[in-house]
Formats: C-alpha cells, sequence, structure tokens
C-alpha cells in the first residue's frame, strides 16, 4: 500500500514531514497547501506541487491522509473541524485544557462525513501521554511528574508570535533542576505548576510597538505563560538570528511508585527525550499515526480519535507477523 499523503501549512512542521515522507518507503506526498501564494513556497524537493488552500476541496478523493501543520492558539480550532469533514486529519493540537472541546468538535464532523482524525498528536501531547497512561497502570500507589525542556516550545512561540506589535518570538521551557531531582527521589514529593518550569521568552518587536503592553500579554496569557515564571526579554532582529535559529526540545515523564504489603518497595519510571529539532521529531510522529487513521478508515472505524486509542501496531509498516518475531 501506498499511503497519499497532504500538508496544510508548510512552516517548520510541513518541512519536517517533508523529509519524514521520504524516509518512508509506504508513504507518498501528493501535495502541498498554503495560504501563501504558491510561487513563493520553494519544498525541499522539486517535484512536489504546491497550491492554495482554496484549492483544497479538488483533492478529496486524492488524497489519503491530510496533516494539519496549523498553530493551536488559533488554526487548528478552526481547521480541525472544518478538514475533518473532507479528509482523514492528523493534528498536534497542543492547549491541554481545550483537548476534550476540540476533541468533541472534531469527532462530530467526522462522524458527519465518515473519515478519521486522529488529534493531538506530537510528543506532548502525544508519546508522552502514552508513557504517563502506562507508568500510572503498571505503578497504581505513586506519582507522576512530566517536565519539558530545556527547548524551544514551538505552540508558546507562536502563540507569543500572534500579538499585536511582536515580529518574531522564541519561547524556552526549562525545567527546575531541584524538582527534577525530587521526582527522582522516590519520596514522592508535590509540585506546584509554578515549582516545577521557567519558561524564558525572547522577543523582537515591530518598529514602534508598545513593550510594556506586549511584556503584560505574555505573561498573563491563560494556558501558556500565567501559571508560570516567565521573563521576557526584547532582543534585536540580529541577536535573534545569531542566538535563537534552532529548534531543540526534550523532556522527562517519571513515575515514582510503591509496592509490596506495607508499601515499602520504592520503584521509579522514566522516559526521556532529547531533540535536536522539535518539529523534524514532531513531524515523525505525526507520520507514523497517519499509518494508523488511513488503518482505520479502512476498516470503517470512523471519528476522532486520541493516541490512547491507537494499537501500537497500527504505527508500524511491519506486519504483526514481522513485529511479532522481531520486537516482542
Amino acid at each position: 500500500m501506498t499511503i497519499k499523503i497532504g500538508i496544510l501549512g508548510y512552516g517548520n512542521l510541513g518541512r519536517g514531514l517533508e523529509n519524514a515522507i521520504a524516509q518512508n518507503s509506504d508513504m507518498e506526498l501528493c501535495a502541498i497547501f498554503t495560504r501563501r501564494n504558491p510561487e513563493t513556497v520553494k519544498p525541499i524537493y522539486a517535484d512536489v506541487p504546491v497550491y492554495r488552500v482554496d484549492d483544497i476541496e479538488k483533492f478529496k478523493d486524492k488524497i489519503d491522509v491530510l496533516m494539519l501543520c496549523g498553530g493551536s492558539a488559533t488554526d487548528l480550532p478552526e481547521q480541525g473541524p472544518k478538514y475533518s469533514a473532507m479528509f482523514n486529519c492528523i493534528d498536534s493540537f497542543d492547549t491541554h485544557a481545550k483537548i476534550p472541546q476540540y476533541f468533541d468538535a472534531v469527532d462530530k464532523s467526522c462522524r458527519a462525513a465518515n473519515t478519521v482524525s486522529i488529534i493531538s498528536v506530537g510528543w506532548d501531547p502525544g508519546l508522552f501521554s502514552l508513557e504517563r497512561l502506562l507508568f500510572e497502570s503498571v505503578l497504581a500507589d505513586g506519582r507522576t511528574y512530566t517536565f519539558w525542556g530545556k527547548g524551544v516550545s514551538q505552540g508558546h512561540s507562536d502563540a507569543i508570535r500572534r500579538i499585536e506589535g511582536v515580529k518574531n518570538a522564541k519561547q524556552y521551557t526549562i525545567p527546575i533542576e531541584s524538582a527534577m531531582e525530587g521526582a527522582r527521589s522516590g519520596k514522592n514529593p508535590e509540585f506546584s505548576t509554578r515549582e516545577k518550569h521557567l519558561r524564558e521568552c525572547f522577543v523582537v518587536l515591530e518598529e514602534g510597538a508598545d513593550r510594556n503592553r506586549i511584556e503584560n500579554e505574555i505573561k498573563t496569557m491563560p494556558n501558556y505563560f500565567a501559571d508560570y515564571d516567565t521573563t521576557v526579554h526584547f532582543i534585536s532582529e540580529e541577536e535573534f538570528n545569531a542566538n535563537h535559529s534552532g529548534i531543540p526540545h526534550g523532556g522527562f515523564v517519571i513515575r515514582s511508585g510503591k509496592t509490596g504489603e506495607n508499601l515499602d518497595k520504592n520503584h521509579v519510571m522514566e522516559f526521556s527525550l532529547k531533540l535536536d529539532s522539535n518539529p523534524e521529531f514532531t513531524s515523525s510522529v505525526l507520520l507514523c499515526y497517519a499509518r494508523a487513521a488511513y488503518r482505520f478508515k479502512k476498516e470503517g472505524n470512523f471519528g476522532a480519535k486520541s493516541v490512547f486509542d491507537v494499537p501500537p501496531a497500527y504505527l508500524s509498516p511491519k506486519s504483526a507477523e514481522e513485529l511479532r518475531k522481531e520486537l516482542l
């Protein structure tokens, strides 16, 4: 089988997907869709056609899975339900507090159209979500900790860039070392959101922008910065390009739990990622879930899904027999 992929949005995530598709022999990139002038978009591989997003409906029967590469702040809440009415979709919606209502909106659209959409795919939410579920299921008595960074959060950076007067921005999430040591100690300490991470922002302003207003908008932004100690640095475009052009990230999921008649045996489970490129890794996660969406569609198993609903075998191009022989 060859799964025909479309990409909606050609930023960092879209470019990462283009490379990832080239590494998967059962995938074919059919089209890139953009809100920009298609002539200004230069794909990595010259033979990939680029179209205006206004033309996307013409491809309803030509694309198996559409990858939605917009941001969670403003793009995906509209795009997820809209395009799930036309295509099987994968997205990386990462505003954790709004996932339930987003899921419901996408599910309603999918069930009306007999399509499949897997939402909130990536490494958090996504892989980290799976580890939290697995760890908590194994160690029933305990506490789970999630730490992000140090690294660039694409969603948080995008949220800053949407503020009026911001020309460019990067946000770094920084785990507090003492909190991580406590999580690994086996003592199950309790931390507030503010005690686990710092957020550091580097912002380039448009000429004449009000820095006091922008700093306040960043620090008080709900679901992104309001619950954290946040530092905002206003820097020149030259400094930004010289020192903040990369997109590294990573993080840890730690479960500390107890077993035994007297709960006197301590256990620590840990899953970690260290990523040179957040969007390139995230796009690789998105793509393997496209394989799952394709299989759900073939089965007639329609509706919105999360990573919890996907059998691990559906992520792999290998057969069940190969998986049992090679990986079990």
